[in-house]
């Protein structure tokens, strides 16, 4: 596929996962009656079904990425050329900031906002960095073991993360800046946001290291 049809597909992709995530959280706190529990279900499962989707019919325009961290990743491992890494991180930021402004759109909020959820715990810094450096693992050993269980596998992990993280892992620097511009169920205050992003860093780096350790001379 040309770069520029994949760089499209990495916006969209990240658009519609944003849509689904803040889309999602808004309804699940309208129909849930005050019950965070019931709530978060419902978040869980829609952004982990959903999720399945795009990376089943957009991997292979893209590989699917809709994550920074995930693209920085291939590139370390010569999958992305810099070039293509770079555009596709502009990409999918700016999908994601996207994928926010449909979701107020259709639930008739305004459009700019900022979210006043504060995260701002180390306990919930360490969450991202498990649900980040578990991401990558899952990816990488995947990509080189069993890549056609990847979409399965990356939804499963991300719907299951949403609740064994205390951060709810957001897993995705993209995503973690998008949800600072919600005040809505799925928001992060951006006071948080520097938290969360070192966390996703510091794992996403740990998982690349460990699993080129892991395969050996496979990438």
């Amino acid at each position: 596929m040309s770069l520029s049809r994949a760089v499209a597909a990495e916006a969209t992709g990240t658009a519609l996962l944003l849509a689904m995530v803040v889309g999602s959280g808004i309804m699940a706190e309208r129909l849930s009656g005050g019950n965070t529990a019931v709530a978060l279900l419902a978040n869980a499962i829609a952004t982990g079904a959903g999720l399945f989707v795009l990376i089943v019919m957009l991997g292979p325009i893209s590989g699917a990425h809709f994550n920074p961290v995930i693209s920085g990743v291939h590139a370390w491992n010569g999958r992305l050329p810099l070039r293509a890494c770079g555009l596709y991180v502009l990409a999918q930021l700016g999908g994601a900031i996207s994928g926010v402004i449909v979701s107020h759109l259709m639930f008739g909020l305004p459009i700019v906002q900022w979210s006043t959820r504060l995260r701002p715990t180390a306990g919930e810094g360490l969450g991202e960095l498990i649900a980040t450096f578990g991401l990558v693992l899952v990816i990488q050993l995947l990509s080189a073991f069993r890549p056609a269980a990847i979409p399965a596998a990356v939804a499963a992990f991300i719907t299951s993360a949403y609740w064994f993280t205390s951060s709810t892992s957001f897993a995705n620097p993209a995503v973690t800046l998008a949800r600072a511009s919600t005040d809505t169920f799925a928001g992060i205050s951006p006071q948080s946001v520097p938290l969360f992003i070192g966390g996703q860093l510091i794992g996403g780096t740990a998982a690349a290291l460990f699993s080129r350790w892991l395969v050996g001379h496979r990438k």
